[in-house]
This record gives structure tokens, sequence and C-alpha cells, in this order.
């Protein structure tokens, strides 16, 4: 453990990250550490494990890794990477421990992803990519080559995309209500124009007059009865009678009198607009 410097956070220019994997707990040779359950990075240059919950991290450079080798472990364990480490350097960067007697470490896979880790990490230490770049410092934000997760990750992301969904049904909603308000709002004015129009039917024939009103009424209901404003039950049902009683009262007299039922379906639910009735409700009434 004495091979690991505290990390600010800050990516050098042209490193990238690789994967990254939750749930790791790290140990000093076979003792277990304080670094329990934390997020671990891997990108093309250092190993950085950070504290989830107050944000602290260290880091781990790559080219202090001899090998790597996963460890065997018995059913009920969680599985295990060793990394076979090179001695400290120098210069070595202060870090959370000072002198460890160890010279490996055990990565533990608490959520799984052991796998897909270990395979990233030992095609990186073969690349060798730190040896490509000059060490410059900045806050660079590096470009994500992949990016794999365990079973927690997999359900934040689940989760994330869960309330963009319903953000944007919420808002198709949104603009729903404002097109109802101005339905009704048109079927209003069609009656108030129709109104005007038959107190002068001295400038227009009274054919005229029938004929245009019945264009601006067949706009819709202007007040559909809901459960929302005529709550439920026998209130309800006497209710929506008497609207679709008034509705067909006309095209019944139109066509003689006689209309069948999936006709009188079709044209109350065009007149509701968005407030529709299923056809087991229309049978009830």
């Amino acid at each position: 453990m004495d091979r690991f410097q505290w990390s600010s956070g800050i990516y050098l220019v042209g490193e990238q990250i690789i994967t990254s994997q939750n749930g790791i707990r790290l140990y000093d040779g076979e003792t277990k550490t304080c670094f329990d359950y934390g997020d671990l990075t891997l990108t093309s240059h250092r190993l950085e494990w950070k504290n989830p919950r107050d944000s602290s991290s260290i880091s781990l450079n790559l080219m202090l890794i001899i090998y790597v080798e996963e460890r065997t472990v018995s059913i009920g364990k969680s599985p295990q990477v060793i990394l076979h480490l090179h001695p400290p350097s120098q210069n070595q960067q202060p870090g959370p421990v000072q002198r460890s007697p160890n010279s490996y470490v055990k990565l533990s896979f608490k959520e799984g992803g052991k796998t897909n880790f270990y395979e990233c990490l030992h095609s990186a230490l073969n690349r060798k990519l730190w040896e490509q770049f000059t060490p410059q410092t900045g806050p660079v934000k590096p470009p994500v080559v992949k990016t794999r997760t365990g079973i927690v990750g997999i359900e934040r992301t689940l989760q994330e995309r869960q309330k963009e969904t319903t953000k944007n049904i919420s808002k198709a909603f949104e603009d729903l209500n404002k097109l109802m308000e101005m339905a009704r709002d048109m079927v209003l004015l069609s009656k108030t124009i129709s109104t005007k129009i038959r107190e002068k039917q001295g400038d227009i024939s009274e054919d005229e007059t029938i004929k245009f009103k019945s264009y601006l009424l067949s706009l819709g209901i202007d007040d559909p009865v809901t459960r929302g404003t005529h709550g439920t039950g026998a209130s309800f049902h006497r209710e929506l009678a008497r609207e679709l009683s008034s509705f067909v009262e006309q095209p019944l007299k139109d066509v003689g009198g006689v209309m069948a039922l999936t006709d009188v379906y079709c044209r109350v639910n065009r007149a509701r607009g968005f407030e529709l009735l299923s056809p087991d409700r229309k049978s009830v009434v």
C-alpha cells in the first residue's frame, strides 16, 4: 500500500479512462485496509480508488505494477486480483501508508466485474501508454474509451433513463393539457358566434345560419363529463347520460331517429376530444 499516493482527481494530458468498477475493497498483502467498497477506475496511466462517501481518492501508477494475477477463491467469497509491485520510487508522493512490508496488494470485487476489469488491466499494462506522453498536469477531461460497471452501476443507469423518460412524458402531457384548454375555448367561441348569427337572421338566411351553426358546434363538446369533474358512481353515469342524450339528439333527427351504436360511439368520442370513453362505459350509460 505504500505505492499508493493521494490523488487530486486531475487527469494528465493524453490519459484515457478505460473502465471502472464499484464495490472494490483494497488489501495490503493479506491485510484488510480501511479502503472498502469504493469505486476503482482504470486509466491508461494509473488505477484510482475513490471513496463514494467523501470523494477522497488514492491512485497507483501502472508503471509500478510488475504483473497481475487472478486468485481463485472459495464459494461465497468475492473474486480477487493480485497486483505484484516494484519497490516505491525515491520521489514517491505522499500517500495513506508511509511504509509497508508487502510487495503486493489485492483487489476484492464485492459487486462482481472482476473478469472484465482484469482483462482491461492486463491489456493496459501491455500497451504502456504512459510512456507515450509527457506528464503534464491540468484540468483535462480524458476521453472515455469504454466503461463497464457492475449490477449497481446498471441499476443507476436504468434509474437515470427512467427519470428522463418520465420527464419527457410529463412535458408531453403538459402540451396536451394546453391543447385541450384551447379546444374548449374554440367550442365556446363557436357557440358565441352561432348565437350572434342567429340574432341577426335579417342579414343571413335561416338555412345558412343553421348550417353554419352545425359546422361550428361539430368542433366538439365544450365541457365533457369526466370522473375528475363529476366524481364516480351514479352521479357520473347520470351526468354522462345527460350529455350523450343532448349531443345525439340532433344527429338522430337528421338520420330519421335511428343510429347504430358504433356511429354514436365514434361521434361522441370525436366530439369529446381527449376525454375518450371506452365501449364498455358507453354501453353502461
